[in-house]
């Protein structure tokens, strides 16, 4: 049976009963997320610079969480509706000669146009028992092994089922498995892969299990540790540590965030044969190499900021070791990555990368001006492993952000995003966002 179907099977069972419903209504809320994007990239070394793209549209996200049924067991649904309406786009994908490149805010028509608009919704049933909740139908994970994208018009979804327990204080337990997901651009249900997973006579080669199970561990006010494992079937399996540690220094205040994670092979992937059909890693590999297309990776990273007063100084450290580039669940349509350099552009994730960070941040409420932050952020990765010695890339990031703090249109919020990214193993790019977004609650 389909989850969101079976989700809303059990909502609907739990709610026959209207007597013990009164949390359910009482407890009720929507809200409407409304999110006009422009979008602008330049792409630099490409033939006529004919992959450019320039885009706008109004992005439409209606929101429905429902409280619990009375009761020792707890009955509740939330329901997801998206749309995407395009405001402006390019051409077509296939026109040899055009000054802009459709697909980076809306799904494409069969001839290569960007549609007019498009939609996805989602429902989630769940149960809740004293505090331990379960999730089936549309999730929106936000864990370390598994992150749902958020960069573009339309947020992504997934399909499946979780369950978050906090029985033991300071202890938070989450497992779950997803099937498939919905991308940000697309209203498809599609299955699951990793950046490199190829096809074979048309047959591409995914997955419709990812499994994940882990917990955030409170060891003092100031001290969490973080475990999680994640294995998409047939890709890879993962294990994750993080520890993040707050520190109140007499000037100022230090925060540390420690990550590590160690990939290897699962099922097919880890033979010749299943790689043969499709269920391989992007990386780097020597001629002549049995293993090629293998997930093997080990990623650590540190992360330090200092903040006092509105300002935030931040500097970091990542490395990519082993063959293949770091591994995550990615459908060739925009993902997310748990990693401190999953940027603007880039990511910083190639086989071999090593990668430094250093970012300035200040919120202007220290100086008056309460709702206006900006960001400065510049990367360097060095190190990538290829057929070609020093390849390297490096990008830098400004943003923007003001949200009005009172009058009618209180929380308006209003961001530009600006982002230049160069390298010698892949296009140069200069990135443009211009976003204008406000939440109204309808319960």
């Amino acid at each position: 049976m389909n989850k969101s179907t079976l989700a809303l099977a059990i909502t609907l069972v739990a709610l026959a009963n209207q007597a013990t419903a009164a949390g359910f209504i009482e407890d009720s809320k929507a809200t409407l997320n409304l999110r006009n994007f422009y979008y602008d990239r330049n792409d630099k070394n490409t033939a006529n610079n004919n992959t450019e793209a320039n885009e706008w549209g109004q992005g439409l996200q209606l929101n429905f969480v429902s409280g619990y049924t009375q009761g020792t067991v707890g009955f509740g649904v939330d329901a997801i509706g998206l749309v995407g309406v395009k405001l402006d786009s390019g051409g077509t994908t296939s026109k040899a000669e055009r000054s802009r490149n459709p697909g980076a805010l809306f799904p494409l028509e069969s001839d290569g146009s960007a549609v007019d608009n498009y939609g996805k919704a989602g429902v989630t049933g769940k149960v809740r028992l004293s505090k331990t909740e379960l999730r089936i139908g549309t999730l929106q994970p936000k864990l370390p092994v598994i992150t749902f994208n958020d960069g573009r018009l339309l947020p992504q979804t997934f399909e499946g089922a979780q369950v978050t327990s906090a029985e033991i204080d300071g202890l938070t337990l989450t497992a779950g498995q997803l099937e498939s997901t919905k991308t940000r651009s697309s209203t498809d249900d599609v299955a699951l892969r990793i950046g490199g997973a190829g096809s074979v006579q048309g047959k591409a080669a995914d997955s419709n299990e990812f499994i994940y199970a882990g917990g955030d561990y409170k060891i003092t006010k100031d001290l969490t540790a973080q475990y999680y494992y994640g294995s998409l079937e047939d890709f890879y399996k993962q294990h994750f540590l993080g520890l993040t540690h707050n520190l109140a220094l007499p000037v100022g205040a230090l925060k540390t965030d420690l990550r590590y994670f160690n990939s290897g092979s699962d099922g097919k992937n880890g033979s010749l044969a299943g790689r043969t059909e499709g269920y391989k890693s992007s990386g780097f590999w020597r001629a002549g190499d049995s293993n090629t297309g293998e997930v093997d990776n080990n990623t650590w990273s540190a992360l330090f900021t200092y903040s006092l007063s509105g300002h935030a100084l931040i500097a970091g450290y990542q490395q990519v070791s082993g063959d293949s580039a770091f591994p995550f669940v990615n459908q060739g349509d925009g993902a997310s990555a748990y990693l401190i350099t999953d940027r603007q552009i880039g990511k910083f994730a190639s086989a071999g990368e090593r990668t430094w960070l250093a970012e300035y941040g200040y919120d202007f409420a220290s100086a008056g001006i309460p709702g206006l932050k900006a960001t400065v952020t510049y990367l360097s990765g060095n190190n990538i492993d290829a057929a070609a010695s020093d390849r390297k890339e490096w990008e830098r990031d400004f943003r923007l952000d003001y949200a009005l703090q009172d009058g009618p249109l209180k929380g308006l919020g209003l961001s530009w995003r600006n982002a230049t990214f160069r390298s010698n193993a892949a296009t140069d790019l200069d990135e443009n966002r211009l976003i204008v977004s406000y939440s109204l609650p309808l319960l």
